[in-house]
């Protein structure tokens, strides 16, 4: 029998010692019965096991990264290979150095390389990995330290994979639903405005010599092209950068106007309908995940809250979490809170009746994703027509407006 040195994670409290084993496979087996989560195993000699709660110094390159901007690609690309790695037995701080190496991002390799000496130096992986909570947030962390606890980091770590995964999807979507016609409507506007600014003029000045008599619409446009091309198009163009910034200062200063406009755009045709369901879906996404790795109930609602910047949003799962401490249901809780529609309170109820509420976060989140993809789907076929009809009616209606003097003169020739 060989004896192999190891240190890990037990109960989330840092451990070290040594195991008896004929191989290495075989230690690592031991150590993972024994529920120990290795962070590090090399073949030894025997010494005295150090009491867990005992510490190592560790350097800490804490302050980097900090002010480096790590891709959440980068962090998913990380997560995926550190879960793989860990689930095939690898001991932590050898997977922690592989990675470090292999990842191309000097950001993220400062990072790893900090939490790797940390490890190394005695503290738990969920404290290495708090150190950096504008890369890592509290979902991520809490999963981390439920895998530390039970043993099985390789699980959770999978769950983090999930979260990470879903939440980019969401994303990616609504802005892919926006994109089209953000970008028709930006093409639209500004075709109009070169017309008005350049083509417009040219047209004028050639009715003007003819001595037309012009159709109301054509006067029209040729008062909006004056219009713009005068102190009008200034008032506009500074105008709008005033509101711009007039109006995002209003809203992070003043409550009450940043509440009713978070509030109006979870009304707004179509797009609201779409934020609210993925809304829905990263809540009950996280719930369920960290219902699963035995958080409770209220730190769970605390941490469901950074889903979304939105006040309403956050006041209603505040009134939740409030509403739990006092000692009501989460379904009557969720019934109050008209942000919640009743679908949602009624599978909420399956869950708490069955006693597998985890189970059931992550079914209404599997609803409502698809509810989402659904409502994207169906927003996209309907914008597209909508979309082409607007610059249709923009500059089609504008070319007919500056060309029907012509017709018009024609038709009297003919005549």
């Amino acid at each position: 029998m060989e004896i192999y040195n190891y240190k890990g994670i037990s109960d989330g409290k840092y451990v070290e010692g040594d195991i008896e084993a004929l191989n290495l496979d075989e230690a690592s087996h031991k150590l993972k019965e024994q529920k120990v989560i290795i962070t590090n195993l090399i073949k030894g000699k025997k010494k005295k096991t150090e009491k867990s709660g005992e510490k190592k110094k560790g350097f800490s390159l804490s302050f980097l990264g900090k002010s480096k901007k790590i891709k959440v690609e980068e962090i998913l690309i990380f997560t995926k290979q550190f879960a793989t790695m860990v689930k095939a037995g690898l001991p932590i701080l050898q997977v922690l150095a592989m990675l470090r190496d292999q990842l191309e991002g000097p950001a993220i390799k400062e990072v790893i390389e900090d939490i790797r000496k940390s490890l190394e130096g005695g503290v738990t992986l969920s404290k290495c990995f708090e150190k950096y909570p504008q890369h890592f947030d509290n979902v991520y962390v809490n999963l981390i330290k439920a895998g530390e606890a039970s043993g099985k980091l390789d699980v959770f770590l999978f769950k983090v994979l999930d979260a990470i995964e879903k939440k980019e999807k969401i994303k990616k979507k609504i802005k892919g639903a926006l994109m089209y016609p953000s970008i028709m409507f930006t093409v639209a506007i500004t075709v109009t405005a070169f017309m008005l600014i350049k083509v417009v003029p040219i047209f004028a000045e050639m009715y003007s010599g003819m001595g037309l008599e012009l159709p109301a619409a054509t006067a029209t446009i040729m008062g909006m092209s004056d219009f713009l091309r005068g102190t009008g198009g200034k008032v506009i163009f500074f105008g709008g950068i005033a509101f711009y910034f007039g109006f995002n200062f209003a809203t992070k200063k003043n409550a009450a106007i940043k509440y009713r406009w978070h509030k109006q755009v979870l009304k707004l045709p179509l797009f609201g309908e779409m934020i609210l369901k993925s809304m829905l879906a990263r809540v009950s996404l996280i719930l369920g995940n960290l219902s699963a790795a035995g958080v409770n109930l209220l730190e769970s609602l605390e941490i469901a809250k950074s889903v979304s910047n939105n006040v309403v949003v956050l006041e209603a799962l505040e009134n939740v979490k409030k509403g739990v401490f006092s000692g009501d249901t989460l379904t009557k809780l969720f019934l109050k809170e008209p942000l919640f529609p009743p679908t949602f309170s009624q599978l909420i109820s399956v869950g708490e009746q069955t006693g597998q509420l985890d189970e059931m976060f992550n079914s209404v989140a599997k609803y409502y994703e698809e509810e989402f993809d659904q409502t994207v789907d169906n927003m996209s076929a309907l914008i597209e027509p909508i979309m082409i009809v607007f610059m249709g009616i923009m500059i089609g209606g504008l070319m007919i407006a500056m060309y029907s003097p012509i017709f018009n003169v024609g038709a009297l020739m003919g005549g």
